[in-house]
């Protein structure tokens, strides 16, 4: 009976921390398949905000150059610029010049003839991003072209899936990496011996280690020409290195064989002071073993901070916060989300593992998750602070926040994080329902005991039961003739024989009765732990934290992939300006300063409404309709998106209710915000504004 019962108690709780695991798996399958559906092409993190010539425009001469201007600062090489005749032959030069700012033109041969004219790009945005497009002008008058105009499929196919998938192994392997680590040196000391948390950790270090080498092949052809067999390519692979995603990649490898360091002293020399502390306690005396090893993970937290930070600076150094406004800041800011973000979900990764796969004599106790608990709380402090800031710097404005695909893949996040937050709020409440029941280790600790009590006494009567051997000594002390010593030799043979066989039996049968009697007490130690309703609510609710997690992890994956909300409405804004306008604009604004008869309507026409000199007329009406004679009328015009602004221009009153200026500039086509100021009286005034597309 007792032989049957640790059997079937291990493979029940064998196949549920299988059946769990299974179900975690599956969920990491389908949130890959979720990737790679997005893959391809990735996203363009910079813009084509203008051109000359434009878009569509019709010119009378063939341009000396071709000049394209995007919303940040890009990397380009020879052949990243093409401009192609109607025949599909290349008219320009070939080489791309850095005009200034954000501007970049390619010279093109002279004698062009008349047609339509096709310009391709491929360059690489300031985040490390590639970026695509293509566009037609006309000499003389359009015309057929036998160009294809399509974007290159740059960033995405097989490569761009390749390329997706390493980008998520790597954000994973530094969770685990940094999170198991930090749960290790400041939450559970113990689990520095304890091999599944070893495992875990050193498989977020391969995984790290081998996404970026993955990374550093792909990247050549990701950003270039998106065919398979370049990525071996050494001439692109070369390339890639004298880029700043080159240098972020091998600074990361270099990073990762000091945390190979790290990683060979915790689980080396700290684990093994750790089971000294145990052993060695009363010899050496307990302060300096304390003190010993206090040193010791004093330097172990230094330099793991350290490796840390560099690793996730080598994220924060190429991508999203490199660029943009505030990038001083923006930096530093982000290590400081990603470290936060590896804290929370390693650690909850690595206490996970602690509660379903620790041996049960290492079983994690309710000190070391309440530590985390406390842990976890100040890491989703420095999440929400940080992350707030890059959703302001990123989005920058309500309608980006919902009207782009950037922000709404920020609200699922919100959304999944929130979720986590409530989820890791139960995970407290089971906290504190553990450390209220010390007497499940106890009990636990005393089954053990037993256990092992059981088979040492065991082994103990099985010993004291063997046959004595005879000494041979005795045997031949005998003065008796040959016969007779010949006869007892053969006796003493034949018993010492019998003797040894049955001493090896007993020996097996003592250490299968061990064995036994251990899994009995191991059986009956995890059934008592699995008993506590506190220790099994927590296990239920860490594990939902971390399916909830990896989905969570994959949408951040997506978004870091995906162009910012800012850039991409300037970039709407600078495409739907760039078609002119055609008569003049007409605006009428209501007004109300407050004051008597301070009600009113004030009309603003601007002819032509384009870029350069316009002529500007205010109409001042009463609510009748009536020309209203105010004493002062001021406009101003700013375009936000430029930091253009505002710009101020006082008409001059021509009649009754009527103000104009002429030679108004306008320096840029884009959504301009038109402000005017109406005074009814010496202290009665407002502003009123509204948006206009100019140019």
């Amino acid at each position: 009976m007792t032989q049957a019962i640790a059997p079937r108690a291990a493979a029940t709780t064998t196949g549920g921390v299988a059946f769990r695991v299974r179900v975690l798996l599956l969920l990491l399958l389908a949130v890959l398949g979720a990737v790679l559906a997005g893959a391809a092409p990735a996203s363009a993190h910079a813009a084509l905000t203008g051109s000359d010539p434009q878009q569509g425009a019709v010119v009378s001469q063939a341009p000396t150059q071709v000049s394209l201007t995007f919303s940040e600062k890009v990397a380009m090489s020879d052949g990243s610029v093409r401009v192609l005749d109607p025949k599909g032959k290349r008219v320009d030069t070939g080489k791309a010049t850095d005009l200034g700012g954000t501007t970049y033109g390619v010279k093109l041969h002279s004698g062009l003839p008349d047609g339509t004219f096709t310009v391709t790009y491929q360059v690489v945005s300031a985040d490390s991003h590639p970026v695509s497009g293509a566009f037609t002008f006309s000499v003389g008058a359009p015309s057929q072209t036998s160009v294809a105009l399509s974007d290159p499929a740059v960033g995405g196919g097989v490569v761009g899936a390749l390329y997706g998938v390493g980008r998520y192994v790597s954000y994973a392997g530094f969770i685990l990496l940094v999170g198991g680590a930090a749960f290790v040196l400041a939450c559970w000391q113990r689990g520095a011996g304890v091999r599944p948390v070893q495992r875990l950790v050193v498989s977020g270090w391969l995984a790290l280690t081998g996404a970026t080498l993955a990374l550093l092949l792909l990247r050549g052809s990701y950003v270039g020409s998106g065919k398979v067999g370049d990525i071996f390519d050494l001439t692109l692979l070369g390339q890639v290195l004298q880029t700043k995603s080159g240098a972020a990649l091998v600074s990361r490898l270099l990073l990762l064989a000091a945390g190979a360091l790290f990683i060979a002293v915790l689980f080396g020399a700290y684990a093994r002071r750790d089971e000294a502390d145990v052993t060695d306690a009363s010899g050496k005396g307990g302060v300096d073993v304390d003190a010993e090893k206090r040193d010791l993970t004093f330097g172990l937290a230094i330099g793991g901070a350290v490796v840390a930070a560099g690793l996730a600076a080598s994220w924060a150094m190429a991508e999203h916060a490199s660029t943009g406004i505030q990038a001083g800041l923006a930096m530093p800011v982000d290590v400081l989300h990603l470290l936060a973000v590896a804290v929370w979900l390693g650690g909850l990764s690595t206490l996970l593992v602690a509660l379903f796969r620790a041996p049960a004599e290492t079983q994690i106790d309710a000190v070391a998750v309440r530590r985390f608990s406390r842990l976890a709380f100040g890491s989703v402090t420095v999440l929400a602070a940080t992350g707030i800031y890059q959703s302001w710097r990123q989005v920058g404005s309500w309608s980006a926040l919902t009207g782009t695909w950037y922000g709404q893949l920020l609200l699922i996040k919100i959304g999944l994080v929130a979720v986590l937050v409530g989820i890791a709020w139960i995970s407290r409440r089971w906290t504190a329902q553990l450390s209220e029941a010390p007497q499940t280790k106890a009990m636990a600790t005393a089954g053990a005991t037993a256990g092992a009590t059981a088979g040492a006494k065991a082994l103990a009567e099985l010993r004291t039961k063997q046959p004595t051997k005879v000494p041979a000594k005795s045997r031949d002390s005998s003065s008796e003739g040959s016969d007779s010593t010949d006869s007892d030799s053969r006796d003493a043979n034949s018993g010492g024989s019998n003797s040894a066989g049955s001493n090896s039996g007993n020996s097996r049968r003592a250490a299968q009765l061990a064995r036994q009697q251990a899994a009995v007490a191991t059986a009956r130690q995890k059934r008592l732990r699995d008993a506590d309703p506190a220790r099994a609510g927590l296990r239920r609710s860490v594990l939902a934290e971390a399916g909830v997690a990896v989905v969570l992890l994959a949408v951040t994956t997506v978004l870091t992939s995906t162009e910012p909300g800012r850039t991409e409405e300037a970039a709407q804004q600078a495409t739907s300006s760039s078609s002119q306008r055609s008569g003049p604009l007409s605006l009428k604004l209501p007004f109300d300063t407050g004051g008597q008869d301070g009600k009113g309507t004030a009309e603003v026409t601007l002819d032509p409404a384009r870029v350069g000199g316009n002529e500007m007329h205010v109409f001042v009406e009463r609510p009748n309709g009536k020309a209203f004679d105010v004493p002062e009328v001021k406009v101003a015009f700013t375009l936000a998106a430029k930091k253009i602004g505002p710009l101020p221009v006082t008409p001059d009153r021509i009649a009754t209710g009527h103000w104009s200026a002429i030679g108004v500039q306008i320096p840029m086509a884009g959504e301009w915000e038109i402000a005017v100021t109406v005074r009814t009286s010496d202290i009665d005034q407002t502003t009123v504004t509204k948006n206009a597309k100019i140019g």
